[in-house]
């Protein structure tokens, strides 16, 4: 059961000092066990629905909008400079700073998807600032994450992986689809940029359905938002996050006294399970647990489960205190 919708109590924008002003906002209690929120995407920004995980009486919880969309500026949706300056490396940093700002010692990581990478990521780097990690839909976004992404899924839908395949240039069919769509999503001709971003978000959106009529999200629905979304993906999964390959599965071993919950639908077929597995392998104090029925979006299993690991980890530090 997810909590009710709690709100800020804490906002404000962070200057990174190279022309990005970050979001961010904290909910809860101001004295309870600190958490921060990553959201997917990249670019999907963090919404208010994040907070439902948290108990507001036990944690204190940090959101931030990543750069380049939500309420950060500048907005992929708007200026093409908003990819400027905008890395993995970047977002790392952002997440110090803010932690810094709000003299956090040490936070719970909470994201999926995209944010799951962006949380092995800086606890990869920053091992000693994380007190848990809870991930869920796990993925590394490792070149081979991408290829099975652009590449590999196209055996399960090729009816629609054909139609994505049309929106780009035939040189770039067999290499680098996410780089080559980003390309066109730069163009200053609307028309050009939009194709592109309809033709990314309908790809995303049948790997979603998994079977039957596909079911639009409210994101690919709205032009402008999808044109920064499709921005911002395409900017990261072209370039594999900005990662080396094995940035992450090879450097876990600062992680091996973190407590960490990861989490999978089998159904997931946005990204392969053994991603998950390579990670949660290497960590002794991880569990991986797959949710049988459930794919990349979160189904009424994922979520209990969610939130049941995080009322414990805010339980447990509680009798530490």
């Amino acid at each position: 059961m997810l909590y009710p919708i709690t709100e800020p109590y804490d906002t404000g924008m962070l200057d990174t000092g190279d022309g990005h002003r970050i979001y961010w906002e904290v909910c809860g209690n101001p004295q309870g066990k600190p958490a921060v929120v990553l959201h997917g995407g990249p670019g999907s920004g963090a919404t208010p629905w994040w907070r439902r995980f948290f108990d507001p009486e036990r944690y204190r919880v940090v959101l931030f909008d990543q750069r380049g969309c939500g309420r950060s500026l500048p907005n992929a949706c708007d200026d093409i400079g908003a990819l400027e300056h905008n890395t993995t490396a970047h977002l790392l940093a952002d997440m110090e700073k803010l932690r810094e700002r709000l003299a956090i010692d040490q936070w719970l990581l909470f994201g999926a998807s995209w944010g799951s990478t962006l949380g092995l990521a800086y606890a990869v780097e920053h091992p000693d600032r994380v007190s848990e990690l809870v991930l869920w839909a796990v993925v590394t976004t490792r070149a081979s994450d991408v290829a099975w992404l652009t590449h590999t899924m196209g055996q399960i839908y090729p009816q629609e992986y054909d139609e994505l395949l049309a929106s780009v240039p035939a040189a770039h069919r067999d290499g680098n689809i996410a780089a080559a769509l980003n390309e066109l999503l730069r163009s200053s001709d609307p028309e050009v940029s939009d194709a592109a971003a309809l033709a990314w978000c309908k790809w995303e959106d049948r790997l979603a359905t998994l079977s039957g009529p596909v079911q639009p999200s409210a994101l690919s629905l709205d032009p402008r938002q999808r044109l920064g979304f499709a921005r911002l993906v395409t900017h990261y999964f072209g370039n594999h996050a900005f990662l080396e390959e094995d940035a992450i599965t090879g450097h876990l071993e600062g992680l091996r006294r973190v407590p960490a919950y990861f989490l999978r639908g089998r159904l997931d077929i946005a990204s392969p399970l053994r991603s998950a597995y390579e990670v949660a392998s290497q960590l002794p104090l991880a569990t991986l647990e797959v949710v049988e029925a459930d794919a990349h979006g979160a189904g009424d299993d994922t979520l209990d489960r969610l939130v049941k690991v995080l009322d414990k980890f805010a339980a447990a530090d509680q009798t530490t205190m």
